[in-house]
Parts: structure tokens; sequence; C-alpha cells
């Protein structure tokens, strides 16, 4: 078992608060100072450069709108049964659509899109050709994209399936959380495993390429022994990949989990405990440890792009697309282009106002330094390949790596003592204990936090 030469006061000492750097600068470092007139010049720069043009695309797609609240829920989202207010958001994602093919063309390349919310699966069988239709007459989406969507169990059968199927989208992610039923009453998403088991079993028989399970440990009324049991579940459904997330509980920023007992929230022994378990469970299953929160069968692609050095990071976790740029459309979207990151407003209001007077909604972001782009490329080649080749470094950005981060040198050589990394004279190497806590070797690169000691604001790393 990968936990089973942890000692109980490494846990102790990594179980903090951390970024679960799916971009560098994390998106708490954006500012107003950025908005849409710098976004649209990157875009501009991007439809000017050969090379950039030639790169795919990857696109996100925000769809906010869920039946009911999930009490752990941190996403943006909007609680709603009236269903016709999809059809108006339809129309101004068509009009962002249409800000960005003014700039862009509409022959950009696409090798990857996500829909993702929220929940999806809100909207109509019709509603949902309507949103793919309008994003292939705008770009053009490769042969063999990826093309993902995070589906509501509750919210789809197996004729929804075969819709999705059909409109093109070969990846799909059920949001399980637990099977438990005392835990799923607790959380306000109530959802039986025979009905996920049904739906799983009918995805295979329609073919979907890729179907992931997202699972929380930390949850209220959950234990050890109960999620034992889930995690038994889960391994029988065998999906392609597993996304494991440690629930963080933080009502002052997002108001539904104030509706969560926190005498009923399991004390740190028992989230590590459960941790480990799942670790343990998946391994022995079969699964390869892709790093931090995703697991994956050997032959799928984020296995593949593992063993192969290939792994990237973006802003949905773990993936197997290069550095492409990422635009993101709808409310509260993060986009990546060029050396940017972007940000559209987080609020339905906002947004609409933005796009009624023909501005691209961006309200914040971030235009990247050297510094950043250096720092970026060290964090991301630790979270991602667990390894930093020096030289490689060096090459690409011009500096001497030992020079430059020589404050960030001495912290390492104190995890290596703790067994976390293996320095030698060509660069760092995380070991298979190091894996268990790869945010925390990040953190030493990130020059903000250095500055900032202020970690309230982030999930803990356990």
């Amino acid at each position: 078992m990968i936990t089973s030469t942890i000692s109980p006061e490494l846990l102790r000492k990594f179980d903090l608060p951390g970024p679960r750097y799916t971009s560098y600068p994390t998106a708490d470092r954006f500012v107003e100072a950025f908005g849409a007139g710098d976004y649209r010049q990157a875009l501009a720069q991007r439809a000017a450069s050969p090379a950039a043009v030639a790169r795919p695309l990857s696109l996100y797609v925000h769809i906010p709108f869920c039946q009911s609240l999930c009490y752990y829920c941190a996403c943006n989202k909007i609680i709603t049964k009236q269903h016709w207010r999809a059809a108006i958001y339809l129309r101004y994602l068509a009009r962002e659509v249409a800000l960005h093919t003014e700039v862009l063309g509409t022959a950009q390349p696409v090798s990857q899109l996500h829909l993702g919310g929220g929940s999806p699966t809100f909207l109509s069988d019709d509603e949902l050709r309507e949103l793919m239709a309008l994003l292939r007459r705008n770009f053009a989406l490769a042969p063999g994209a990826e093309c993902s969507i995070e589906i509501d169990p509750r919210t789809v059968d197996a004729g929804r399936l075969q819709v999705l199927a059909d409109l093109g989208l070969n990846r799909i992610s059920f949001g399980v959380q637990d099977f438990d039923p005392e835990v799923q009453k607790a959380v306000h998403r109530v959802q039986p495993y025979e009905q996920v088991a049904a739906l799983m079993d009918d995805a295979r028989r329609i073919g979907f390429d890729s179907i992931n399970v997202d699972l929380i440990y930390g949850l209220p009324r959950q234990t050890p022994a109960s999620f034992v049991r889930t995690l038994a579940q889960v391994a029988q459904l065998r999906p392609d990949r597993i996304a494991l997330y440690g629930y963080a509980h933080l009502p002052e920023r997002f108001k539904p989990q104030r509706r969560i007992v926190i005498a009923e929230l399991p004390a740190a022994p028992g989230k590590i405990a459960m941790l480990s378990q799942a670790l343990a469970a998946f391994l022995s299953a079969g699964y390869v440890y892709i790093g931090m929160d995703h697991f994956a069968l050997p032959g799928d692609a984020l296995a593949v792009a593992k063993r192969q050095g290939r792994l990237h990071r973006n802003f949905q976790g773990y993936s197997t697309q290069a550095d492409c740029d990422l635009v993101g459309l709808g409310v509260s979207a993060i986009g990546k282009v060029g050396a940017t990151y972007s940000q559209n407003a987080k609020t339905m209001e906002e947004y609409v106002d933005h796009l009624d007077q023909g501005r691209l909604p961006v309200v914040r972001g971030l235009a990247l330094s050297r510094d950043d782009m250096a720092r970026r490329a060290v964090i991301m080649a630790l979270m991602c390949q667990g390894q930093l080749a020096f030289e490689a470094v060096e090459a690409a950005w011009l500096l001497d790596f030992k020079a430059s981060f020589g404050a960030e040198m001495e912290q390492l050589r104190e995890l290596e003592q703790q067994g976390l990394v293996a320095i030698d004279a060509a660069g760092v190497q995380v070991t298979a204990q190091g894996w268990f806590f790869v945010r925390a070797v990040a953190m030493l690169f990130d020059r903000y936090l250095q500055v900032d000691r202020d970690r309230g604001r982030f999930s803990r790393i356990l």
C-alpha cells in the first residue's frame, strides 16, 4: 500500500491548505485590472500567429443550472426548477461565441471540449443539440476530439445517454460522491447505487470512450467503515477513471455548506484513514495512481499519457492534452490564451449586462510575467511528470536554476530528508511517497504563497 511507510507525523505535518494547481498563478491571484480589452488583445495575438492558430484549442462551456442543491458544493451554480432559463442562457452563449469568432474566425481547430457546471444535463435534449450545433458552426472540432460532459445521474436515463453519444460526446463523468444512504441524505443528494450501476451499464453498451466517477471523502456522516463499502461498490462498477477529492468545509465562502452539521464531519484522522483506504482499494483493483486526485485503468488514455510522460494539468484537472489555449464560455468560465488567464463575470446579471453591451464578459484575469511562466513550468513538471530537469528549465527560460531558485532548493532539501523527493545534479524526482504530498512539493515554488501565508482560502492537501 502506498501509504504503508508514511508516518502519522508526516500526515499531520502536511494536513494543511494548499492550491490544487490547475493553473499557476492560481485563480485567486487574478486582478480586475485585466479586463475584456486585454482578453480581446490576447485573442487577436493568437489569430495573428500562424504557429498559435495551428495549435488546437480546448473549449470549456459552463452550464450553471442545477435543479436541486447539494450541500457540499463549491461550484458556481444557480438552483432553479425554471427550465425556461436555459433557453435564454443559450442565446447569450451564442452572443459570447460570436464575439470570439469576430477575432478568431470560425475555423479554429478544437481537440478538447468539456461541458461542466452546475449540471449540464439540466439542459433538455433539444437544448443540448442547439449548444453542440452552435459550437460546431463556430469551431472546427477535430476528428477524435475529446468531448466530455459532467452528468448528474438523477437527470439522465439510457435514452438521454444515447442522445449525448449521438451529439459526439464521447467521455462522461458521473457525480457520485458517496453511495452510503445516510451520507447522501446529509448532503441532500440521494441517488441509489443501483441507479448509477444501471446507467454505467447503459453507457458501456452505447460505447463511450471513457467513463469517470467522482468521489468525495470527508463528507458528513462518512466513516472509514462506511466509505470502504462505497470503495468496494465503485471498484465493482470499474469506471475507466476515478476522481477522488477531499471535502473542503469553507462555509464562510460557500453558503450551501452552512447547511452541513459540523458535528457530523469526520475528524482529520478519519479523513486520512479514508484516503488511505481509497488508495489501497483502487491500487489493488488494478488502477494506476495518476497523482493527487486521479486514478485510471492501465489502458485509459490518462494512464497511457502518464507512462509516456505526456500528462498535463489544466482547469479540469489532469489531462492528456498538450498545453493548448483554453477558451472558457459562460458564467464564471476561466480561459487561458497565450500568456494570459481570464475569467468571466460570476453572476448571471453581470454576464448578461456585458453581452447586452456587446462586450466580452471578462471581468478579471492576469497577464503572466516571465517569472510566472518559468515557475508554472516548474510546478507543472512536478505535478504532472513527478520530476524536474534543471537543464530543461534553464534552456527554456535562459536562467541559472540554482541561482534563481536557491531558497526553494534549501526547502526541497528538507523534503528530501523526509523522503518526499530525491535530488541529484540533474534535477528533482518526486518519490512514490512524495506523490501523496505532491501539492506540498509544488507549493515551494509558488512565489505568491511565499509572500502571502494566508492559505485558509484553499482546500486541504489531505
